[in-house]
């Protein structure tokens, strides 16, 4: 059993590994470009992350769940995860921090 500091650790571990999964069409990295909604780790190491995408007919949802499998994969303690895909609230550009629309700016 993971106490609550080993889960925060490793939600960190997980949230800096997301900063690595960028959208293709966007050129952003999901965490800045706000498609991450939470992170959790239970006792037992298994990890749940609630997301959307920028439209509910986003082609890119295939491409974001494997590189989000890949950013954690490396991850310790962690048993097995899941992602699950949210439409509310949905996505809006207010989601992006400051960093993602900074970095939008550059490609565009």
């Amino acid at each position: 059993m993971l106490t609550d500091e080993e889960r925060n650790s490793i939600a960190l571990e997980v949230k800096s590994a997301l900063y690595e999964v960028y959208d293709p069409e966007i050129g952003v990295n999901i965490i800045d470009l706000g498609l991450v909604y939470s992170i959790n780790v239970d006792t037992n190491g298994f990890l749940t992350i609630q997301m959307t995408l920028t439209t509910p007919g986003c082609p890119m949802h295939e491409s974001l769940s494997d590189g989000v499998g890949r950013a954690v994969a490396s991850i310790p303690n962690l048993t097995g995860g899941t992602i699950d895909l949210v439409w509310d609230p949905p996505w809006s550009p207010d989601n992006m921090t400051d960093e993602g629309r900074r970095q939008l700016s550059s490609l565009y």
